[in-house]
């Protein structure tokens, strides 16, 4: 469990890094998450390969792993969008509410009993999103982007807990991006069309920090996720994220200066979000020692 955590925590340091360079690369949101797929599939699957550790996986359960990569590459897209609408801060905070989404979606999806102790400490990270909106209307866009970030991330928390057990991590990763780098291709002309833009290809330096977005920040935090999942529940996963926030606010508090433009309200929100984190792990704890 101790191993579990640490593994967990170490890939939310590198989850926290993600917004950063979303600011740092400047394609619109679903090329930047079509760009970032794409060099992790290709990545992973030559890595796979060459390792002979790519593990063959029935056809319907292939299916189902391409539809929750769906679900993570839209997550992704409203993610980057939430930032690019509002600024890294408002989206990395609004993700935080995934683990609200997850306490009420778990009990519905999945066989587990509901837990009024989650759903509180969801709410309580709720009350912080909602002072968070409030503060100023100019981000609200980015705001409602990044909640419906949120649900797709609690949605693909949940369903893939069913799969851990059954299939390799990095195969697991290498199915589920797939699924999202088909819908994305299947999507973006309609995109394009709808949120037209003449930035297509990335710059020599994007080009660079694709790669660490890709390497680092996906393949090599997913991987550590899909482990931890393995000993953690779905909901201690999400509200450990939580924390994603806070390297992610003080990297753009230092590249971007973004604290000139954050009120008192969004620093009580989140603060009500890091006591929903620290109260949860402390309630893990507390039941692994009973």
């Amino acid at each position: 469990m101790k191993q579990a955590l640490i593994k967990l925590h170490i890939a939310v340091f590198l989850a926290g890094f993600t917004g950063v360079l979303g600011v740092l690369i400047t394609l619109n949101e679903a090329l930047l998450v079509w760009y970032r797929i794409g060099i992790t599939v290709v990545s992973l699957f030559a890595l796979l390969v060459w390792k002979k550790e790519l593990q063959q996986v029935p056809f319907k359960k292939a299916l189902q792993l391409l539809f929750i990569g769906a679900l993570i590459a839209i997550h992704w897209v409203c993610f980057y969008g939430s930032i690019k609408y509002a600024n890294v801060s408002i989206g990395l905070v609004c993700f935080a509410s995934t683990g609200l989404f997850t306490a009420l979606l778990e009990p519905l999806l999945t066989r587990k009993s509901f837990s009024w102790i989650e759903v509180g400490l969801g709410l309580l990270s709720l009350a912080g999103i909602y002072l968070i909106f409030h503060f100023d209307a100019r981000y609200r866009l980015g705001i409602a982007i990044g909640l419906a970030s949120a649900i797709f991330a609690a949605l693909f928390s949940v369903l893939n807990k069913r799969n851990v057990a059954t299939v390799a991590p990095k195969t697991m990763m290498l199915y589920e991006l797939s699924g999202g780098l088909l819908i994305l291709t299947i999507l973006m002309p309609w995109y394009l069309q709808r949120f037209p833009t003449n930035h297509l290809l990335p710059s020599l330096q994007e080009w660079g920090w694709l790669l660490v977005l890709s390497w680092f920040c996906t393949v090599w935090a997913m991987d550590l996720m899909l482990q931890a999942l393995q000993k953690v529940s779905a909901f201690t996963q999400n509200l450990s994220l939580n924390l994603e926030p806070v390297y992610g606010i003080i990297l753009a508090f230092v590249l971007f200066q973004e604290q000139k433009d954050l009120q008192s309200s969004f620093y009580i929100g989140f603060l009500l979000i890091g006591v929903s984190v620290v109260l949860q792990m402390l309630r893990v704890v507390k039941l692994k020692k009973h």
